[in-house]
């Protein structure tokens, strides 16, 4: 495989999971940007790792895996950096951690109301609510104007207002809630 099927396949696979597998860090870290942060990690390390690893299961399930591996230790990382502020010490036991299988349907269930839009209108909505490109921006990346980037994402929220219940508009707007 050349250098340019090798960038091509690559650009494929993180175009198709990057949302799902920052959602999925996102629902362990709770911090948006953090969970960008850890994605793109992963993927810089599945780049420079890719001739040597073998994947016996899906890219999704791969992937998802090792950043909620990331995930966690992210969030050890963090722990030890608080108690180190603060002096204190590591407690020997500690309960574990439960996340509740809920939580991943939800995320399925966002990913595939985004999957139901039209490519391009899913494209502008995720350049806005998880990229968090302003409109002009938008419009000067896909060459449009701003005011077709603002009706498409008045379609695809009323979209996914008109498909999905209450719940998963909820999460969604709290898992991309913008500052």
């Amino acid at each position: 495989m050349s250098f340019d099927e090798d960038i091509k396949k690559f650009e494929d696979l993180y175009k198709e999971h990057f949302v799902f597998l920052s959602l999925v860090s996102f629902q362990i870290t709770k911090d948006r940007e953090a969970a960008k942060d850890i994605v793109q990690d992963f993927f810089i390390y599945f780049w420079n790792k890719e001739q040597s690893t073998t994947i016996n299961t899906s890219f999704r399930a791969y992937g998802s895996k090792a950043v909620k591996n990331l995930s966690l230790q992210y969030l050890e990382k963090i722990k030890r950096v608080d108690l180190e502020k603060n002096n204190l010490s590591i407690p020997e036991y500690e309960d574990p951690i439960n996340f509740e299988k809920t939580d991943d349907r939800k995320i399925v269930k966002v990913l595939k109301l985004l999957d139901l839009l039209p490519e391009s209108r899913r494209n502008i909505f995720i350049s806005h609510v998880i990229n968090d490109l302003s409109y002009s921006e938008i419009a000067e990346t896909y060459n449009i104007s701003i005011n077709t980037v603002k009706t498409q994402m008045k379609r695809s929220y009323a979209f996914i207002r008109e498909k999905a219940n209450g719940n998963v508009l909820l999460l969604l707007l709290l898992v991309f809630n913008k500052n």
